[in-house]
Order: C-alpha cells, then structure tokens, then sequence
C-alpha cells in the first residue's frame, strides 16, 4: 500500500503552530492544540464575523487591506462626526492618531500606512485633504470642489481619483472627477452619470464606478475609468445607493447599500471585468460601510444597520486558501 509520502511528496508533519503560507493539499499535526488539519480552497466566497471596532461609525473612509486596514472619520449618534482612527491588523481594531478634523462622508484610499481622506459632507461641505503616513495625519492641498459622498481610490498618498458626490454652490448632484498625483488635485473628464454615495475603487488610471443616488433614483449604472474617460458598462443586479465597493477595475467586490423599500442590504455581488455576479450575502444587513481589501479578501467595517454598528466582517472569495480541521465526525 502507498503511504501518504509517496502519494503527496510529502509526510504529515507534526509542529507545535500552524504553518504561516501553507499550500493548498499540505496536512500537519498540531502538537499544541492536538488537532489533525489541512489547506484546502474554497468553493464559494463568503463573509465571516471578525472583531469589533471600538467605536461604532458609520459613514466613514477606508483603506487598506484586510490584514492591515484603516477606518477614519465617519458618524456617530453619540458622538457626532468623528476623528477617530482605527488600524486593522487581522485581528483586532486599535485606536491611533486622529485625523486633523472631525468629518463624516469623506473618500479614502490608500494603504494602512499610505492613505488619503478628502472632501466631507458634515458639519459642513470641505474640500479638506489629509495624508496618514502611518503615524500621524496631515492636512495638504485642497479639493478643487467642496464635495461630500465621494468615491475615492488609489494605491497610497501619491496617485489617486474621486469621483462622483454631493455639493453646495450650487447644491446638486456631482458629475466631477478630480485626480490627484501627490501634491494636488485636478479636474479631469466627469463621469457619463452624476450621482453620490456610490461605490468605488482601482486607480488613478483604472476605476470602477457602481450604483449611487442620481438625486431621483437608487441607480445601478456602472462606468469604467481609463486614464482619460468614462465608459457605460454592464449594471449591478440590484440598484441601490450607500453602497461600497474593494478591488481593482477588473476585478471588484461591491457589498451593503439602501434600495428602494429596503432599509439595509446585505447583497454582494463581484465585477469580472465584464459583468456582475450576485454572490454571499454580508451577515449583517448595513450602508454605509468601511472598506478595504478584493475579491480575495476584503473587509467591511463598521456602517448603519439601524444605528452606527461596530460590526466588522471578513470576505474570503472563491479558490482562496483556507484552513480545514478534520475531525471524526
């Protein structure tokens, strides 16, 4: 009979912790929690419940990855708009340096140490932009226009886009796209339809822009950002404003919102470059959400399901690695 080195290349190791990147099919015993377990790939994506945030906040920026994400500013009953910051290790939710000033409905991207927040929407309509340089925040050069409810994305403080939004003089729907390259902000083509509290992410030169509020109606228009000009592309299954979204242009995840006749979704559903595809749902039903992360691994933190909600869940998507504990049952 074959053993299981000659089948695998390999034996069952024993080890006292949990291999760090183990490969999909690799079987070890865990000496400490003596456990038998093994790497598979999921099938189906799906949302798992991960520590709370300190403070619960809705209407907040976010960036980051799901192991190292950022959530700063935002809304909370009790507490008004907020300048808190709070970094994401994988684990746990601690409290850093707070942003220069308070504000809620501002557009973040950026890395856990690398991030922008910019524009807000309460008290009172900005075009204030802060940078995070892993420390500490630091206010720069100015919005061209003072705009709330954007989307917001990038890969640090150097390169970036928002798009989008709501804002005064005169009050109304947004159309505007503003690139920034580091040091200032510049008016470039507008997106085909103005909306606000949308969904968004990718780059300076690749974006995604999903869903939103036209003023009249929740919208499920989708527009695809090139460097130079948005395109109308396929829409999202459900239309709904509120919505957030994490990933690159081709590849995205758009997850909670506010539809028509419903308070709060949990729908998510993921971009292939071509279409969108409904898939598992949030735990919990909420708008308004923090973000970081892909359709690999992404993070939805915080947001409103009735109130501001602390709640923070993490998406492992299909063929991801994850690790299985085999039992005798």
């Amino acid at each position: 009979m074959a053993t299981y080195k000659e089948i695998h290349g390999t034996n069952i190791e024993a080890v006292a912790t949990d291999p760090s990147n183990p490969v999909e099919g690799q079987v070890w015993y865990n000496t400490t929690s003596n456990v038998l377990k093994g790497e598979a790939a999921t099938t189906a994506g799906a949302w798992a419940s991960g520590n709370n945030m300190n403070t619960p906040t809705q209407d907040g920026g976010g960036s980051g990855i799901y192991t190292a994400a950022l959530h700063f500013g935002g809304y909370n009953p009790s507490g008004g708009d907020q300048d808190k910051t709070e970094l994401y290790n994988g684990t746990n939710w601690t409290e850093v340096n707070n942003l220069q000033t308070s504000t809620a409905s501002n557009a973040g991207f950026g890395t856990s140490t690398s991030s922008v927040s910019a524009g807000s929407a309460s008290p009172d309509y900005t075009a204030n932009t802060e940078l995070w340089n892993g420390t500490n925040w630091t206010e720069v050069n100015n919005l061209n226009t003072a705009t709330g409810f954007r989307a917001g994305c990038g890969p640090d403080v150097t390169s970036g886009l928002v798009f989008g939004g709501y804002g005064p003089n005169p009050a109304g729907v947004r159309d505007t796209t503003e690139s920034w390259n580091g040091t200032n902000w510049t008016e470039v083509n507008d997106l085909n339809l103005g909306r606000y509290i949308l969904a968004g992410d990718g780059s300076a030169t690749a974006a995604l822009a999903a869903g939103g509020y036209d003023g009249t109606n929740r919208v499920a228009n989708t527009e695809t950002w090139n460097g130079t000009n948005w395109t109308e592309v396929n829409d999202l299954n459900t239309a709904r404003r509120q919505i957030l979204s994490a990933g690159p242009s081709t590849s995205q995840l758009a997850y909670g919102g506010e539809s028509s006749g419903t308070a709060y979704l949990a729908n998510t559903e993921e971009w292939n470059g071509s279409n969108w595809t409904e898939t598992s749902d949030l735990n919990t039903a909420r708008y308004n959400v923090g973000r970081a992360g892909n359709t690999s691994n992404a993070l939805a933190s915080g947001g409103f399901d009735g109130t501001a909600t602390n709640v923070t869940e993490e998406w492992t998507g299909a063929g991801s690695g994850v690790t299985r504990t085999f039992t005798d049952s």
